[in-house]
């Protein structure tokens, strides 16, 4: 059992940045992966990015590419999504999932959730 506690979300203006954080606890995360997905007001969750605990590869959406970043401490068991020239449509509440079964973030069923943390973009 995993479990995930997510902060950093807030209101921002258009243009602005925002870092989430996700501490997790209970398990080793090393074959693990640790993803960000967020789900908008009457919209499905939708993926946002990932990363592969034992190497560091990390993977985007292409609506968020060269804007966000997934990174993760280590020693904190905590993984990060710097968010910068943020967007109105970028209004969501954040998830953090940490999946241990691959190919991950493919069988949903498997991942472990956060409580979401809530960004809002204005204009």
């Amino acid at each position: 059992q995993v479990q995930l506690v997510e902060s950093g979300g807030g209101l921002v203006q258009a243009g602005g940045s925002l870092r989430l954080s996700c501490a997790a606890s209970g398990r080793t995360l090393s074959t693990y992966a640790m993803g960000w997905f967020r789900q908008g007001t009457g919209k499905p969750r939708e993926f946002v990015a990932h990363m592969t605990w034992s190497d560091g590869s990390t993977y985007y959406a292409d609506s968020v590419k060269g804007r966000f970043t997934i990174s993760r401490d280590n020693a904190k068991n905590t993984v990060y999504l710097q968010m910068n020239s943020l967007k109105p449509e970028d209004t969501a509440v954040y998830y953090c999932g940490a999946d241990p079964s691959k190919p991950f973030f493919v069988r949903m069923e498997t991942v472990y959730w956060g409580q979401g943390t809530q960004v809002t973009v204005s204009w």
